[in-house]
């Protein structure tokens, strides 16, 4: 669904949230996105926003392979799917092993060949045939009695080379967080491009959806300082980590561990340069967010995501991003 998305997850409240995706649908916005974390359940609240809306495309960005068997995710997006009058999009990714150990009980053992399962099980699944030999998720599954959508979209979520690569070859697109439009132009498009040619396929029709974190506001520097708070956990994690020395933040990420190492969380969040945080996204005005926005769909980026971040004036920012819709 190519176009401008926005990420909309429910915060504190449910109806908020749901309106906000009316929002988003009555300025134009192609897709909503939700992620998966420690609160509400990504797929139950797409039914909710299904519910609430008629046009918006609705996607998980993105649903963890580990909390859920591909049954119980292809039966999940094929129902929400039909609710929604086929809308539904299926983000797909492997998370982190801190979170998938201690919140789900898994190991992440080989994350590749793990997601190439699974993607392969749901959608076999989704076209009435049977999975194919599985190693992690072994199943003989078919659905009885009832259709879904065969060609339900699948997108992966990918960092690593042979994660964007795998995207490239299995998915209808890939899923993009914390890459900024230098890491989108110099990693993204070629290692897709490469995974696309090994099944005969070009990028035509593949989606690229990186996340955009936006704020209008009116105190850039409180702002700055809330998305530096809210990186501390992204910083700590190997794959993001290993994404934003790739990207030529290597100082930035030497001097977080720096601040992290003698205890100091303020000196590790100093760490986190300006110049990084603009790189990422685009805080201040309309101005900033349409920039910001720009600079991925000249990167490449085909369906870049308005993710106004906490601080943000939530209205101003989604009406600021709609004026490229």
């Amino acid at each position: 669904m190519p176009g401008i998305g926005t990420f909309i997850s429910a915060g504190r409240s449910l109806d908020a949230a749901v309106e906000r995706v009316r929002l988003a649908e009555s300025l134009g916005y192609d897709s909503a996105w939700v992620t998966h974390i420690a609160g509400r359940d990504s797929l139950t609240l797409l039914a909710a926003y299904a519910a609430g809306s008629e046009r918006i495309g609705l996607g998980t960005g993105v649903l963890p392979i580990y909390s859920r068997t591909p049954v119980a995710t292809a039966q999940a997006a094929a129902t929400i799917d039909e609710l929604s009058g086929g809308r539904m999009i299926l983000g797909l990714g492997v998370s982190h092993r801190v979170t998938v150990e201690n919140w789900y009980g898994q190991t992440i053992d080989k994350p590749v060949a793990e997601m190439r399962e699974y993607v392969g099980a749901v959608r076999a699944m989704l076209r009435g045939e049977d999975p194919p030999p599985g190693r992690k998720w072994p199943t003989g599954f078919r659905f009885m009695g009832y259709g879904p959508r065969s060609e339900l979209p699948i997108y992966v979520a990918a960092l690593s080379p042979n994660m964007l690569r795998l995207a490239g070859e299995i998915g209808d697109g890939v899923l993009l967080w914390l890459c900024d439009p230098p890491y989108v132009r110099d990693v993204v498009i070629p290692e897709v491009r490469k995974g696309r040619e090994r099944v005969g396929k070009d990028l035509d029709g593949f989606d690229v959806v990186p996340a955009v974190p936006a704020a209008v506001t009116r105190d850039r520097a409180a702002t700055l300082d809330r998305v530096r708070a809210d990186l501390v956990t992204y910083l700590s994690l190997p794959f993001y980590r290993s994404m934003l020395e790739r990207s030529g933040f290597e100082a930035e990420i030497t001097g977080f561990d720096e601040g992290i190492a003698a205890g100091d969380v303020e000196r590790a969040k100093a760490a986190m340069s300006e110049a990084m945080l603009d790189s990422l996204g685009g805080f201040g005005d309309g101005d900033a967010v349409r920039a910001a926005v720009r600079r991925y769909l000249d990167a490449g980026a085909v369906s870049p995501g308005v993710s106004p971040v906490p601080t943000a004036e939530f209205e101003a920012t989604l009406e600021a991003g709609a004026e490229l819709v």
